[in-house]
């Protein structure tokens, strides 16, 4: 995440290359997984402002979109402990570092569309009616996260930190959730949390 320090963590052609690879290939497992490829409502719409409707993780975008560009911010910033304070880079070219990120977001994109935390969320969170994510809004969830990770190549750690900061704290005003209670609630839940958010 610092500036003038970061250039060689950006990737080139061949990196930009097998980050899409990358994706492409968390679609298509999800398609195997037979999720669905657009919302089952049948529509494609660039926005979906209901958190609690049938539309929400199904469309192009919606308030989680904003996790998923702190997912990718957070993921630079990773990178750059990695790469620049750990040695790694003197092992793993930092043109992969952005395949890395996509892998490890789909990844979280395959686990996600789980049973098992299909259920966790049903079960822990007030997404009582999670029945995961359509294909589009995962591949658009990863186009997040890579361009929160651009975003983060770009400019000096203070914004990164600052933006990311006020998008948490723009969803927390807007629905009563964001990354920090996502998280939480999943792996530690409160019940007073969840009684709060239900109450938006």
């Amino acid at each position: 995440m610092i500036a003038g320090s970061t250039a060689t963590l950006r990737p080139d052609r061949r990196g930009a290359i097998a980050a899409l690879v990358v994706a492409l290939l968390v679609v298509a497992i999800l398609l195997a997984m037979h999720r669905p490829p657009i919302c089952p409502c049948g529509r494609i719409h660039l926005w979906a402002g209901q958190v609690q409707s049938a539309e929400n993780s199904q469309q192009l975008s919606d308030w989680y979109s904003f996790s998923h560009l702190i997912h990718g911010m957070l993921f630079y910033g990773a990178a750059h402990l990695l790469w620049r304070r750990s040695g790694l880079g003197r092992f793993i070219s930092p043109r992969w570092v952005l395949a890395c990120a996509v892998a490890i977001e789909g990844g979280w994109e395959l686990l996600e569309n789980s049973p098992i935390v299909i259920d966790r969320y049903r079960a822990v969170t007030v997404s009582y009616g999670y029945s995961g994510d359509s294909v589009l809004n995962s591949a658009s969830d990863i186009a997040c996260m890579v361009l929160g990770f651009l975003f983060a190549a770009q400019v000096p750690a203070r914004v990164t930190v600052a933006v990311a900061l006020a998008f948490e704290l723009f969803t927390l005003a807007m629905i009563r959730d964001n990354l920090t209670l996502n998280v939480l609630m999943l792996a530690w839940p409160i019940e007073a949390v969840r009684h709060w958010q239900a109450a938006a």
